[in-house]
This record gives C-alpha cells, structure tokens and sequence, in this order.
C-alpha cells in the first residue's frame, strides 16, 4: 500500500471542516420517525458527464453547473459560490469511482461525498494549494470527535491538472480508497471506534466545490484549506468527467427500522428501483436506427409511397409548366398586338403632319 500519512497539525484543522461543506441531512432518522424512505440505486451505472447533464438522477443542490468536454464544471466565480450535485438515489454498501480534478486556489476544497441521512459519511478533498496530496476522512453519525486521527493525506500527481480516478469501495466490514486502481487506505469496521463510528447506513453521492478559506470561517477551517481565499484571483474550477456508482444491495428503497442507525437496522425495500428504471431505459432511436429496424415489407412500403409522391410532384410541375407556357404565348401575342396597334397609330400620325407641311 502506498505510503499515506496524517499531518498533526493540519489534521487537528479538519475537525470542523467538512461539516462546513456539502455534509448535512434534510431529515435525520435517528431523531425523526416520519423520514422518507431511501430510493435505491439498486445497480451499477456509470454517469458520463462529457456527453450529458446530471438529468434526472442528480439534484443540483447549490450553485450552477455546467456540462462541456471536460465534464461537469463546478465553478466559485465569486464569494458565497458553492456548486454542488447530490444523487437522488441512495447505496447501501458499494463502490464510487470519480474521475476528477480538483480546482486551483488559496483556501478552495474540492470534494466527493458519501453521505447518510443519519450524517454516516465519507470523503475525499483537495485543497487548491497542495498540488500534491489528497485527503481521505470518515465519520459515523456526525461524530467528530478524535477526527484529527481519521485524516490522510496520500501522494497523488497533480490533482489540479491531471484527472485521476478516486474511488471509494464500502462494505459492511470495511471500507478502501483507492487512487487510479492502487489502494491507499483500508479501514476495518472494528477500528472505526468499535464500529460505533463505521459508516453503515444508506449513502448518496454528492460532488461540489467551496472556499473553506472565506475569511468569515473559523481560523482553523482557514488554515487546514491552506489560506484565505482571495476571490478576485478567480475564477476556481473543479471537473468531474465521469462518475460510476455500484450498488452492492438491491431493491426499490432503503429504510431506516429503528434508531440505532446500525446497518442491521436497515430494511431493504422489494421491488424495481425507480431510478433503475430510467437508467435502464434505452436512449430515445436515431433514424437510422428506427429505419434499420423496419421489416422489408414496409421499407418497399415507404419507397413506394416516397415514388408515388415523387411522381405526383413530376406530374404537378409538368402542368403548371405547360399551363405557364400557354399563358406565356397568350401574354405574348397580346403585347404583339397592343404593338402593332400603336405601331399603326404612330404611322398614321405622322402621315398626318407631313400632310399638314405640305399644305403650307
């Protein structure tokens, strides 16, 4: 396992960090009893985020995002920026694979998600400045306490100009990061506090950017992101080209049993995942397509018909050409006429006149 390492001063900073990020819940479980049921994935799917938007599986929860060649971008153009997406569906145990590269910039995190209802969480971030190291961190239930001991930092080539795969593998035992296909962190279940602090309850994805260095956070948040942000140096850009999410369960939903917000807990819905279902779905058919797939019969069926108006249209312009020429020679023969009628006219006036000179 390549080498990854904790800094004992910098790690202390990360103690509040990321709850100040895209960590939050909109209905906690272990506090409430009316939450909605978790929509599963129920599948694997890879989101390629060159060719589409985030369309109908993804919440753009803050900020905008735009799509192009690189991906989605994810931009802090001024003070207050924070875009982000979060999925719609849910996993309960499996593997995030993100290709990304981090923003640029004093004081700015970019960031991949797992997060629970119940605030089960697991990150990776990257701050603008360390143009050499990414960070891994986990936490069970909101539960910050002794979080300086659960961030590493692991080696990676320049993550704000390279894109690398960042993935994380999450099972009910233990959980593995990985930095293009090399593991550089385990956690067993037993380790993560006696698995009181293990994540273990449903997760959604979510993948945004945030200036952790804006003066008005606390001096440590400022310190562990490297600095203030200076926004007028702007603007700062993470991309996210592809993302491919596997869900190691497989039902429709996921739903919290009791408020213990152990993974026993959790009661795995029956049925076909709404989500799956339109990820399953096939893209709408090209022309070409849709005319591969018709019979012989009824491409003879078309070609006929496509003569048939073809033919009718030949037949129409010959008419109307004939009709025009023979409304051409009659116009013709009508301005002969008014021609030679003029033509007399002009001759028999100027008999006139030499008549009349001829008498004086």
């Amino acid at each position: 396992m390549p080498f990854s390492w904790q800094f004992s001063s910098v790690a202390l900073f990360s103690l509040i960090a990321p709850i100040a990020a895209q960590t939050w819940t909109s209905c906690n479980p272990l506090n409430q009893t009316d939450c909605p049921t978790d929509i599963a994935l129920g599948m694997s799917h890879e989101f390629n985020f060159t060719q589409t938007s985030a369309g109908s599986t993804w919440n753009t929860t803050a900020g905008t995002i735009l799509y192009n060649d690189d991906g989605a971008e994810f931009t802090i153009n001024n003070r207050g920026d924070a875009p982000t997406m979060q999925s719609k569906f849910y996993i309960f145990f499996g593997e995030v694979e993100v290709w990304l590269k981090a923003a640029t910039g004093q004081g700015v995190v970019s960031s991949i998600v797992l997060e629970s209802d119940d605030l089960d969480e697991v990150d990776w971030e990257f701050t603008g400045t360390n143009t050499t190291h990414g960070e891994t961190n986990y936490y069970g239930k909101g539960n910050t306490t002794a979080a300086a001991t659960r961030a590493f930092w692991h080696p990676v080539e320049s993550p704000q100009t390279l894109f690398h795969n960042y993935t994380t593998r999450w099972t009910a035992d233990r959980i593995e990061w990985f930095i293009d296909g090399t593991s550089v962190r385990a956690l067993e279940y037993a380790d993560a506090n006696g698995g009181a602090s293990f994540p273990q309850t449903p997760m959604n994805v979510r993948l945004g950017i945030w200036a952790a260095g804006d003066k008005d956070n606390n001096n440590y948040t400022i310190a562990w992101a490297g600095g203030e942000t200076d926004y007028t140096k702007g603007p700062y850009t993470m991309y996210v080209q592809r993302a491919r999410v596997t869900d190691f369960s497989s039902g429709k939903e996921y739903k919290y049993g009791d408020q213990t917000g152990t993974w026993k807990s959790i009661d795995v819905v029956q049925g076909n995942s709404t989500v799956a279902e339109t990820l399953s779905r096939p893209p709408p058919k090209t022309v070409a397509q849709r005319w591969a797939g018709l019979s012989t019969g009824a491409k003879i069926a078309i070609y006929t018909a496509i003569g048939a108006v073809v033919l009718a249209l030949i037949g129409v312009s010959t008419i109307c050409c004939i009709s025009q020429r023979k409304a051409g020679r009659r116009e013709r023969a009508l301005a002969d006429a008014n021609w030679e009628k003029d033509h007399a006219e002009v001759m028999a006036y100027r008999a006139r006149y030499r008549g009349q000179r001829d008498d004086f």
